[in-house]
């Protein structure tokens, strides 16, 4: 396993990070145990969730984990904060310093540690003035229950003006980004990973395979035969559904005689791709099986080639993304960011 360098934090992390989102939902408790400790006897040293994932199960599952294998001081523990833990009560959600506070305090009692690794806002507010929700983070951070702290789907104008708010007043800074990346959706490299190169944050983009569409289970010509027990199956997931287009199809399939070329599968390759970009410090994948696991584990034995690049830049341009994929509005934070 080579480690890689946590943006301008001295943290060396694994090429992927294990994303712990179906662990405790689709996911036995039991079966994301034996994932968990598989991940971590290949080497990967970096696991993320959120409060969020099903109101607090990911984060009690994977706090069991860790405290059964007793790898807690091994690893990078990360989890956000924003989404509603509640439905009767509108301030069990956002960024604002009351929330971030009491669900970092709930987080670390789900996670049985007395300390956050990467806490990160897992959405921006535009009503929120950033150096609010700096401001509590900073005090988690002096107060040592967190070390570093992040983002996910904040775009590039929102990470500058932090990086400003931060100096202005004095308080820490965030490290690093989650975004949405993969070969179907490259909209980061048109500024957020130029960006996150200039300011030293660390980028650990999710969804490199797409939501499930470069795993190969689908096709151009039987997109309405999708796998029973796959996230499309359900026709009536609005957002799901908006993915399943036909020229997103048409680029899977495209790259499928890539990949079986180089002996390889669909997964594999597009996992393998994600970690080879420039500015990319680690992909997270979330695993739904073992089987899933171990198909995430062999893409650190895939090698990107220069030809292999230039062929997938002939499918899907740099900067440029599948026509019809994630032109679902994703509300506030979609219409600011990641919509064009």
């Amino acid at each position: 396993m080579k480690y890689r360098p946590l943006g301008r934090t001295g943290l060396k992390v694994s090429p992927l990070t294990l994303g712990c989102m179906m662990f405790g939902n689709k996911t036995s408790p039991e079966d994301s145990y034996r994932i968990i400790d598989q991940a971590l006897e290949a080497g990967i040293n970096i696991l993320d969730t959120a409060n969020v994932y099903t109101r607090g199960k990911s984060e009690e599952v994977t706090g069991e984990a860790l405290k059964r294998n007793g790898q807690r001081d091994r690893v990078i523990l990360a989890t956000k904060v924003h989404g509603a833990m509640a439905d009767d009560d509108p301030n069990m959600e956002s960024i604002s310093r009351r929330h971030i506070i009491e669900q970092c305090e709930a987080s670390l009692k789900r996670l049985q540690t007395d300390h956050i690794d990467l806490y990160q806002l897992h959405r921006p507010r535009s009503e929120v003035a950033i150096d609010e929700s700096l401001r509590a983070l900073d005090d988690l951070v002096r107060a040592g229950k967190v070390r570093y702290i992040g983002t996910s789907f904040f775009v590039s104008w929102k990470l500058v003006e932090s990086l400003w708010a931060a100096k202005e007043y004095g308080l820490n800074r965030f490290v690093t980004e989650q975004p949405p990346y993969s070969i179907l959706d490259r909209r980061i490299e048109r500024e957020l990973i130029p960006m996150a190169q200039t300011y030293g944050f660390g980028l650990l983009p999710f969804g490199p395979l797409a939501g499930g569409l470069l795993s190969g289970k689908y096709t151009e010509t039987d997109a309405a035969k999708a796998p029973a027990d796959s996230r499309y199956a359900d026709a009536g997931n609005w957002r799901h559904a908006m993915r399943l287009k036909a020229d997103a199809l048409k680029a899977v399939d495209q790259l499928k005689p890539l990949v079986e070329a180089k002996g390889v599968g669909l997964s594999e390759f597009s996992t393998a791709w994600a970690m080879a970009q420039p500015g990319v410090t680690s992909p997270i994948v979330g695993p739904r099986t073992m089987e899933h696991m171990e198909s995430y584990l062999k893409s650190l034995e895939v090698v990107i080639t220069p030809e292999d690049e230039a062929a997938v830049d002939q499918i899907v341009p740099p900067g440029e993304h599948a026509s019809a994929y994630y032109q679902a509005d994703f509300s506030d934070f979609g219409r600011q960011q990641y919509r064009w």
